[in-house]
């Protein structure tokens, strides 16, 4: 059985899907914003679209929503941002609903994508307060996205704070704050 193919507008419409898709991804543009994975890490973001593309474009058999969400959960990872908000299994979701409509020749999504409004991402927030760790090194960041990542410091030190915005135990939404092992006895 041949898998059907994507006529060249098509392909148009999947790759500008999917570069907008991802452009409005709170999680990973504050991971590249921040440099979470390093100084190239806005380099990498740009190939992830051309390979979440090939993917689809490449595959030999059926594609799998799950194949996808290990695809975004890996890259994710090499931006050192560990992410359970649910949002690469909905990122995962509408990848795979464009991209099927795409092969219908339906690029509704992909319409509904440009005509929505473009949102800024002020997601992260550094602490300012002066509160420093024992080697000097200042706090890390947090996003309101669940995602927690240290910022890298210039000396190739992380700090071992998390700041989070108030409140501090989500029982609405189902979490808490933990702190590190790693401080534990360090501080009062």
């Amino acid at each position: 059985m041949e898998l059907p193919q994507l006529s060249n507008e098509a392909s148009i419409k999947l790759q500008e899907g999917i570069n907008l898709l991802l452009s409005r991804w709170s999680s990973l543009q504050v991971a590249v914003e921040n440099e979470f994975g390093g100084r190239d890490s806005r380099n990498r973001s740009q190939q992830l679209p051309i390979d979440i593309f090939s993917w689809f474009t490449q595959s030999k058999g059926p594609i799998y929503i799950d194949e996808l969400e290990d695809i975004l959960d890996d890259f994710m990872l090499s931006l050192n941002t560990e992410l359970d908000d649910g949002s690469i299994e909905e990122i995962s979701e509408k990848l795979m609903i464009m991209h099927e409509e795409c092969l219908e020749g339906n690029f509704l999504s992909v319409e509904r994508l440009k005509d929505a409004p473009s949102v800024s991402v002020p997601h992260v927030k550094q602490d300012t307060s002066g509160d420093e760790d024992s080697d000097g090194s200042s706090v890390e960041e947090h996003t309101e996205a669940g995602v927690y990542s240290p910022k890298s410091q210039p000396n190739g030190s992380q700090s071992d704070h998390m700041i989070v915005d108030e409140p501090v135990a989500g029982a609405e939404d189902g979490w808490t704050v933990v702190p590190s092992r790693r401080n534990k006895g360090k501080r009062n």
